[in-house]
């Protein structure tokens, strides 16, 4: 299972990269291979200020659809339009191509409170 050691996790299988001020976010290697094909994501919720844990989305996959938590508070600047056209790239680089949303952060300190690579690896056996 591929856990990135540069990123943050969160208990709902998301990962997020910041850079400056702005979280690339998307979910982990483990919960894709748990949800298996995926074959619709919808985001509507771009342009929107949202707290962490709010509801920003879903993932449908040919097993279930789950919902997708903001792992920290902000906007949702940006959509990775590419899913709506080819949302199996979740599946093959879910952690390159296959990231969700980019949030401009309300607060940033809030990424501390964000497991580690080591403590996800913990979470998910």
């Amino acid at each position: 299972m591929n856990i990135p050691a540069e990123l943050k996790y969160t208990k709902d299988h998301e990962w997020v990269r910041v850079e400056g001020d702005i979280a690339t976010v998307g979910i982990t290697d483990f919960a894709q291979s748990e949800l298996g094909d995926i074959v619709y994501i919808e985001i509507e919720t771009e342009g929107e200020t949202l707290d962490a844990e709010e509801v920003f989305g879903s993932i449908e996959a040919v097993k279930t659809v789950s919902d997708l938590f903001m792992p920290i508070s902000g906007e949702i600047i940006e959509f990775n339009a590419d899913l709506e056209s080819s949302p199996e790239t979740v599946n093959t680089d879910p952690f390159g191509n296959g990231w969700m949303v980019k949030i401009k952060l309300s607060d940033s300190s809030q990424i501390n409170s964000l497991m580690d690579a080591e403590a996800y690896g913990s979470l998910i056996g």
